[in-house]
């Protein structure tokens, strides 16, 4: 054969059997990144998805945690919230505020001791933390919740008040008043609660 010549039976053959030998579509490097990025965008829709199932199956547990200059809130008929500014007022209007409320839910027996110990604990937030309060009411079953949050991590320590001390009592009066009380570590602070029966035993 001359130098140069094409053998056309030869390709002839190699097209004739080429196709018994052809690549399954998708199997070249692009297709594969194409699946990949296929399967990363079906993977990414399935956990959105489940984020947004779950999202919206917990809303009504997270609803309530709110920022502390977040305005006034009531997330269901038996949760309140405000915020409370730094003023020595504010431990006033925390008393008119729980009195107010507790007389809504019709739990009137309740507002000379709530109102109390609530204002003893926002007293004590104004004296030893900085940063925004926030003030919390909320009924669950038979049991009056409340809560004054703050910014600052430490507990408080409790110690006992001399006879003629002008301050210091707080904790004795949740201790006598309350039928439990504490504090709670927060990702911004803690929260000093106290817990009040909302019936009167029998």
């Amino acid at each position: 054969m001359a130098p140069g010549a094409i053998d056309f039976p030869a390709i002839s053959r190699r097209r004739r059997f080429a196709r018994f030998y052809r690549r399954p579509e998708g199997s070249g490097r692009g297709d594969a990144a194409k699946r990949a990025q296929q399967e990363d965008g079906s993977a990414e829709a399935a956990s959105t998805s489940w984020l947004a199932r779950n999202r919206a199956l917990w809303s009504r547990a997270l609803e309530p945690i709110r920022p502390f200059d977040a305005p006034r809130a009531c997330v269901t008929p038996w949760d309140a919230s405000w915020p409370l500014s730094r003023e020595l007022t504010s431990a006033r209007r925390a008393r008119r505020l729980v009195t107010a409320q507790l007389d809504e839910w019709s739990l009137e027996d309740l507002a000379d001791t709530a109102e109390l110990l609530v204002s003893e604990l926002v007293t004590n937030a104004l004296c030893h933390t900085r940063g925004p309060l926030r003030l919390n009411l909320c009924v669950r079953g038979d049991r009056l919740l409340c809560e004054v949050e703050d910014t600052e991590p430490s507990r408080p320590v409790r110690r006992e008040a001399d006879a003629d001390a002008e301050g210091g009592r707080g904790t004795e009066l949740l201790g006598l008043l309350a039928e439990s009380w504490g504090s709670t570590c927060t990702p911004t602070g803690k929260t000093m609660w106290f817990e009040m029966p909302t019936q009167t035993p029998s």
